[in-house]
């Protein structure tokens, strides 16, 4: 949908309907971005989650990854499989207990990954920049999407991410 008019002004929300159906808006052109690339593997949303999460926190464990993904295990193991047998994500034997399955990403899955994350990661600075907000200072991202979080389930989200953040280091 394109407007008539690329330089009017966007309406101020009035209401939770209005940001809902922004937010809509808003998550079909964050990940059309990247479904157009996954299509050209034969990949599609799944697939893209699987391999964000992985390429983000190497070594998650099987387990890890279906509480984080809330799917159930047939589901993930379908796109494992295929992310498996196409060269982008490695499973390796648990090393402190042999039953689990640790998951990373091959150096062709890090690179597709990173394509993806790149791509997003413009869309969103280029939202955080627009000047829709008439001069006032802009709300971060991390802080409108740590909003949209289910309360119950923040603790657990900040301590994922309080983990990557530590490897990383």
């Amino acid at each position: 949908m394109r407007d008539a008019d690329p330089d009017a002004k966007l309406p101020t929300p009035g209401s939770g309907d209005d940001l809902i159906e922004l937010l809509f808006f808003a998550y079909r052109d964050f990940v059309g971005d990247p479904d157009r690339i996954l299509a050209q593997y034969g990949f599609g949303r799944a697939h893209h989650r699987v391999l964000h999460f992985v390429d983000r926190y190497p070594g998650l464990t099987i387990a890890e990854l279906l509480d984080i993904l809330r799917i159930t295990k047939q589901s993930l193991n379908r796109v494992l499989k295929d992310l498996i047998e196409q060269g982008y994500i490695a499973q390796k034997t648990g090393t402190n207990d042999r039953r689990q399955r640790l998951l990373f990403c091959t150096a062709a899955g890090a690179d597709l990954a990173g394509d993806l994350i790149r791509l997003q990661s413009r869309r969103v600075a280029r939202a955080l920049t627009d000047s829709e907000h008439g001069g006032e200072r802009p709300l971060s991202a991390e802080s409108f999407l740590f909003g949209m979080i289910e309360p119950d389930a923040r603790a657990a989200v900040r301590r994922l991410m309080a983990r990557r953040t530590r490897s990383a280091a």
